[in-house]
């Protein structure tokens, strides 16, 4: 597709909206910028991004005229597609493109995609390791930090481009089509933005709609949806399953991941060999390993990437050992149904540190996963007093208020004894202690290395 003739006009001016428009600008494409915050400062815009300088910047009302002269408008994931503004230029006839769109039109070589509710960072991250152990020309983006056009002009015809993908993308996703894909899960999220469920899952689901029948689908077999609507795929599938053997695809089973084609059973590695912990990490295992099958590499390199993988950073991240006293480092658990799997994973009699800024969420449900396996509960932050009602409430007294990040982790370790476990999980956002949850798990692993043995 010729691209040279088209006015593009770019929706937002985050990390997404600034990839895109830079890939357009290399190409040498008209493009113009646009943010609806009529206070966003233009000098200090340009000044962060001296690339584009020459791109027009508009900010608050969109103009008749910008309209009237626009081809294809490319939204940031953040944008929702349903804008009265976007709706307004789609009845004008204008194509409505989102950033991994134009990124695939602009990109070279086979890629790999990878969605789900839960665990896509994770699974791309270790999917994008094994290949980088097998093939030459190796690019990890989407989702998980790097935006898909920050690297679409640097592919090649023998680039292996793997990318995480959100709903938020797909829904502006048309001849999009990955050789191999991925879902891990679909459970509730994201229904302000997607009104239902039926909505949230269909959108999930496109990611496949424009694979053909030699292309491949790696689907989560103990979720409900996925199997229905695998059953029913052209595309070939891979099946993984947590929770039962599988004639055909990547089981666990007693504490080991296997393999099985035509009913025979091959041993690809044992859960205690991973430095990943939890049924839901041995999930992105088989996830990521059933991909890289499927594209040709051999279960040899798979199993020496999987045995060396390190967790990615906070997330249930294994920070070091003091005195027989394990750390974990959960801080993106910022919430009570993330927070669950953190403590679901522990394998050790654990010491917890939660709380943090309010969301009104309620702690109930995080507080029942303990389940004889939390000693102690330290809490700090806005919610400290809530939660521990919460937990008061649901029969779960061993609970105490620290005032700091430092005096939670110091109250755990005098208290810990070899064959523990200190976790980091607050099940809240850090706001008013910390800029993000990056911040807070970048200063606990900073606070346990310092501790003395």
């Amino acid at each position: 597709m010729d691209m040279r003739d088209k006015r593009f006009l770019v929706m937002g001016t985050g990390k997404s909206g600034i990839a895109a428009a830079g890939l357009l600008v290399g190409q040498h494409i008209a493009v113009t910028l646009y943010d609806g915050n009529d206070g966003l400062d233009k000098e200090v815009f340009y000044g962060k991004n001296p690339a584009l300088k020459e791109v027009t910047l508009i900010c608050g009302t969109l103009p008749e005229n910008v309209i009237d002269g626009t081809d294809i408008l490319v939204l940031s994931p953040g944008v929702p597609p349903d804008l009265p503004v976007v709706q307004k230029m789609r009845d004008a006839g204008i194509e409505i493109w989102g950033e991994i769109e134009l990124a695939y039109v602009f990109s070279k070589g086979k890629l790999l995609a990878i969605t789900g509710t839960n665990g896509k960072t994770t699974t791309t991250a270790l999917l994008g390791e094994i290949l980088e152990h097998y093939y030459s020309d190796v690019k990890v983006v989407g989702n998980i930090g790097i935006p898909y056009t920050s690297i679409a002009d640097q592919t090649t015809d023998g680039t292996v481009t793997v990318a995480e993908i959100s709903s938020f993308q797909l829904e502006t996703a048309h001849t999009f089509a990955p050789e191999v894909t991925a879902i891990l899960n679909i459970t509730p999220d994201h229904l302000d933005r997607h009104h239902t469920m039926e909505n949230y899952i269909a959108v999930k689901e496109s990611i496949t709609k424009n694979q053909r029948e030699d292309d491949l689908c790696v689907l989560n077999y103990e979720d409900e949806a996925l199997r229905r609507f695998g059953e029913g795929l052209k595309t070939k599938v891979t099946w993984f399953s947590g929770m039962r053997e599988l004639k055909d695809g990547f089981f666990f089973k007693d504490g080991v991941i296997f393999v099985s084609r035509n009913n025979e059973q091959k041993e690809l590695v044992k859960t205690e060999e991973l430095n990943l912990l939890g049924l839901h990490n041995y999930e992105n295992v088989m996830a990521a390993a059933a991909m890289a099958d499927g594209f040709g590499v051999p279960l040899a390199k798979i199993r020496e990437v999987l045995l060396h993988f390190q967790a990615v950073e906070h997330r249930i991240e294994y920070v070091t050992e003091k005195r027989g006293v394990r750390f974990y480092n959960d801080s993106k658990g910022t919430n009570p149904d993330a927070a669950v799997k953190g403590i679901c994973a522990m394998t050790r009699p654990t010491y917890l540190i939660g709380g943090g800024y309010d969301k009104n969420a309620s702690y109930d449900t995080w507080i029942q996963a303990f389940g004889g396996k939390v000693k102690e509960l330290v809490l700090i932050g806005q919610t400290r007093e809530k939660i521990r009602e919460a937990a008061i409430a649901c029969g779960f007294t061993a609970v105490t208020l620290a005032d700091s990040l430092e005096e939670a982790v110091d109250i755990c370790y005098r208290q810990a004894v070899s064959g523990d476990a200190v976790l980091l999980s607050p099940a809240c956002a850090s706001w008013g202690m910390f800029v993000d949850y990056e911040e807070r798990g970048r200063k606990f692993k900073e606070i346990v290395n310092q501790l003395k043995e």
